[in-house]
């Protein structure tokens, strides 16, 4: 297909099937300007939409980092049009235990591992997927899918796909994280999810919060005032205990630009909202959303450690519960840890994920892939 080629110069011989292929290509390649453009046009057909894997959060991902060769990307064309993309890295260490393998990427920023894949072309993206480990395995022993949200388009396909091919695979992890999801308004889904009680409660503390200061909240979409939100989420998640830890984001230049490029991305793909609560003028709770119809993410969020007595972050999640009238979002993922103590108390609904790790190459390989994920999947008394 001469429309791909021209695009997509890959790094490996493709699987096609028909009027598709898939190619692996390395990720400087993917970061060429057509494949860009193609892969921006992907997601308004996607099955499932994913804002981690889509380009203005995936490119500057890859950009900061995916050092060195094991990073490439499996691009799924079709009918001459880019219809699936998934971020892929070669590994040697599987949670610490030295087992070379395939996984989809996922960084420690990014929190849905779905592939980006055209409606429709779910089963053929995953079938030529396996087509081309299976010629090209290098290796890895197995394929592993982190994250992959279990009633989600993708792994509903997936689970069809193994099915059809009888190829041995085996769900090894399962975790769940709040979600909101409601026909509720706002105050009735408050009332559901606390008590009479803590609702005073956290009225009594806006109120104190309200006498130090100017108290005021703002919602801000696109790229107004970009540069200064930016530069003020920063400096305020870097001054709390992640920035101790020196996992905050401006810890390192290299995540420092990751953020950055993701927010102006964002905001251009119409996909970025941001909140904050400001005392004077001076914020001490931010949030941001990725809003990606259905769905929407809160991506990150940090909050003034001086002013915790307060509970500013929870404040913040208060406000962010007019997203329940927006008429364009379902759902919204927390992306936040399973058993979160600030948001689970206010969000009631669970999203639920789980890991797949799938055999490729030939027979041998997936013999020793199937003993491994027996051993793995065993029960433990």
């Amino acid at each position: 297909m001469q429309a791909s080629t021209q695009i997509l110069p890959g790094n490996t011989q493709p699987t096609s099937t028909q009027n598709s292929e898939l190619r692996l290509v390395s990720a400087q390649k993917a970061m060429s300007p057509a494949f860009l453009d193609a892969w921006k046009k992907l997601a308004a057909r996607a099955a499932e939409p994913n804002p981690f894997f889509g380009q203005w959060f995936a490119g500057p991902s890859l950009e900061q980092f995916a050092i060195g060769e094991d990073y490439t990307i499996a691009a799924y064309w079709n009918g001459g049009e880019l219809a699936g993309v998934l971020p892929l890295v070669r590994s040697s260490d599987y949670y610490g235990h030295p087992l070379p393998h395939m996984s989809s990427w996922l960084h420690d920023n990014a929190f849905n591992g779905a592939p980006l894949v055209a409606k429709g072309c779910e089963e053929g993206f995953w079938t030529a997927l396996f087509q081309c480990l299976d010629s090209a395995p290098g290796p890895a022993l197995f394929l592993h899918l982190p994250a992959l949200p279990e009633r989600g388009a993708l792994n509903t396909a997936l689970a069809l796909t193994l099915e059809r091919v009888r190829r041995p695979a085996a769900i090894v992890e399962r975790k769940e994280r709040a979600m909101l999801a409601s026909s509720l308004t706002a105050q009735e889904y408050l009332e559901a999810s606390m008590t009479q009680k803590r609702r005073k409660e956290l009225r009594r503390l806006r109120k104190r919060l309200s006498e130090l200061g100017d108290l005021t909240f703002e919602r801000l979409e696109g790229n107004e005032r970009l540069e200064p939100w930016i530069e003020q989420f920063l400096t305020l998640e870097a001054a709390g205990w992640k920035g101790v830890a020196g996992s905050a984001l401006k810890s390192n230049a290299a995540s420092y630009a990751f953020f950055a490029d993701t927010m102006y991305g964002a905001a251009q793909a119409r996909s970025l909202e941001r909140l904050a609560l400001r005392l004077d003028g001076k914020p001490i709770a931010m949030l941001v959303n990725f809003i990606t119809a259905p769905g929407a993410y809160s991506f990150k969020t940090a909050f003034d450690e001086d002013y915790a007595r307060f509970s500013p972050g929870l404040l913040l999640q208060i406000e962010n519960l007019a997203m329940l009238s927006r008429e364009d979002i379902e759902w919204t993922d927390s992306c936040a840890v399973q058993g979160h103590s600030m948001i689970e108390r206010i969000w009631c609904e669970k999203r639920e994920f789980i890991s797949r790790n799938i055999a490729i190459g030939g027979s041998i390989r997936r013999l020793t892939a199937r003993a491994l994920m027996a051993f793995e999947t065993r029960e433990r008394s």
